[in-house]
């Protein structure tokens, strides 16, 4: 075959692949000629795989015109692909109907934590019993946390609480808000006091349905002349009702903390289960939410009190339990699970 056959033949290929390319209008059309005319089994291809057998003295001419074509199509694709780009968007411009009529999307507004508003609900009824509000720290010393609240080191007390301690020695995350009472009673000595502690408090110990090693609590502090255990069982229980309504069940029971005596724990009847006996209440009908007592004569000293003029009354209510108790929550540890379809739905 003559060079002038060969090069004739390649000026062809250029000029149908040209000619095609111009009636395409689609990208699976675009596709499909890249496929025929610049795949590996296309004609312009196939020169260069049996340039071997051309001879020697046209060999550099055949190449190099079977490369300019080849380049030369590469760049009508590359053109072609951003026509149908370019006529793909103009059509979808012209077919879109706005209406700007139309009221606009509404943003999505965030949604108090449903801790936070219970919270905000305890705050308010006991305002109304004219408590105030007192923050004390989330870390605490060793001694703040337990030996002016009647624990000391060898106490077996201690044991109750599985406690998160720092790299510093005798610095502790504190296991309960219990240490407000001394912070609170030291900034109002020798007048009387009458506050609600809010805080986070961290126990190193298993997680349940109805416990984390995380939670929130509300200490409860009064002091002044003449408090009773009345005057705390009359505001506890009001402050069950206004939470939970005037004919809930209560119960207040005995207990044990070495910062109260004598003291005790509330239990309100288990909505979830409706005092049948469910996993949240152990079976038992009932769900403690506090415990309390009359702040032992030592804490009252250490908080700069005369235990002899002096007495009052400390409660530690949880939060979550009340929240639990409130909206039908089965497991304590959706409050910090960060999901969204459970916090949506307050």
């Amino acid at each position: 075959m003559s060079e002038a056959n060969i090069l004739t033949e390649i000026d062809e290929m250029q000029q149908k692949a040209l000619q095609v390319i111009a009636a395409v209008d689609d990208e699976a059309a675009l596709q499909t000629w890249r496929t025929a005319h610049l795949g590996r089994s296309a004609p312009v291809m196939q020169v260069f795989t049996n340039l071997s057998k051309v001879d020697k003295e046209l060999r550099p001419q055949v190449g190099q015109r079977a490369n300019q074509v080849k380049q030369t199509l590469e760049a009508a694709f590359a053109e072609r692909s951003e026509a149908i780009k370019q006529a793909s968007l103009q059509r979808a411009l012209t077919q879109e109907r706005l209406d700007v009529t139309l009221p606009g999307r509404r943003p999505v507004h965030g949604r108090l934590h449903p801790t936070i508003q219970i919270l905000r609900e305890m705050f308010a009824i006991f305002a109304e019993m004219g408590f105030q509000v007192f923050l004390a720290p989330d870390v605490e010393t060793d001694d703040n946390n337990f030996g002016l609240l009647n624990i000391p080191p060898y106490h077996p007390a201690r044991d109750m609480w599985d406690t998160f301690h720092t790299s510093t020695p005798g610095v502790v995350l504190r296991t309960h808000t219990s240490p407000g009472q001394i912070h609170s009673m030291r900034a109002n000595a020798p007048d009387p006091v009458r506050v609600v502690l809010p805080g986070m408090c961290y126990r190193y110990e298993q997680t349940s349905v109805r416990s984390d090693m995380q939670f929130q609590q509300v200490e409860v502090v009064a002091v002044g002349q003449h408090i009773t255990f009345a005057d705390m069982k009359g505001t506890l229980e009001g402050f069950a009702r206004r939470m939970f309504g005037d004919n809930v069940q209560i119960r207040l029971r005995p207990s044990y903390f070495p910062f109260t005596e004598p003291s005790g724990e509330m239990d309100v009847e288990c909505f979830l289960c409706g005092g049948k006996g469910c996993v949240i209440c152990k079976g038992s009908g009932w769900l403690e939410i506090m415990g309390c007592g009359m702040v032992h004569p030592t804490v009252l000293r250490n908080g700069g009190y005369d235990p002899e003029k002096f007495s009052g009354f400390a409660a530690g209510i949880g939060p979550g339990r009340v929240a639990m108790l409130r909206y039908h929550i089965e497991d304590i540890r959706y409050f910090w699970a960060n999901d969204v379809r459970f916090l949506e739905q307050f």
